[in-house]
């Protein structure tokens, strides 16, 4: 199964159904089955956290039984499956309807649609808390989730940059 590791909270936002996009500055054409991996960087240390928006969605989002405080998110593990069903391309003025673009900051286009279809504009406006809990700068990716599933008990594993082979990957 492939796998990609995500620095926590992050990690733990995704599992737990808090977010369901995780923002890189890199596509792929892969999708399907992917195990989510929480790294080993602590939490604690980013530069990010404790930044308005973000923490306020943290704190109305994470639900204590489901998400691990702070203190102790897993890291080094993998802590659920899900389905990687799309990757969007971040822009300011999404699909090709400028009329319809023209007040949305920020939006983000299918990368999956042919862009020569002519009913290409397959894009959505990412809601205030993806916003808050995600990099949605133009030019990065969101990665679309969905069926996540949040594993009983973390398994640990190594991670790694980009898409990975988790050799552990026969469930989903």
């Amino acid at each position: 199964m492939k796998a990609l590791t995500i620095w926590q909270p992050w990690a733990s936002l995704l599992a737990c159904g808090a977010k369901q996009y995780g923002t890189r500055s890199w596509a792929t054409k892969y999708r399907g089955p992917i195990a989510i991996h929480a790294a080993m960087k602590d939490p604690c240390k980013l530069p990010l956290l404790g930044k308005g928006a973000f923490e306020r969605f943290i704190q109305q989002e994470i639900d204590a039984e489901r998400c691990p405080t702070w203190s102790i998110m897993p890291r080094g593990k993998i802590i659920a499956t899900a389905e990687l069903v799309n990757v969007w391309h971040i822009v300011y003025h999404p699909g090709p309807d400028l009329n319809k673009a023209r007040h949305i900051d920020i939006g983000a286009e299918s990368l999956t649609e042919d862009k020569h279809d002519p009913h290409f504009g397959d894009y959505f406006v990412p809601t205030e808390k993806e916003v808050a809990l995600g990099d949605w700068t133009p030019g990065r990716y969101a990665w679309e989730f969905a069926n996540v599933k949040i594993l009983p008990e973390p398994i640990p594993a190594k991670g790694k940059q980009g898409l990975w082979n988790w050799e552990g990957g026969q469930q989903t």
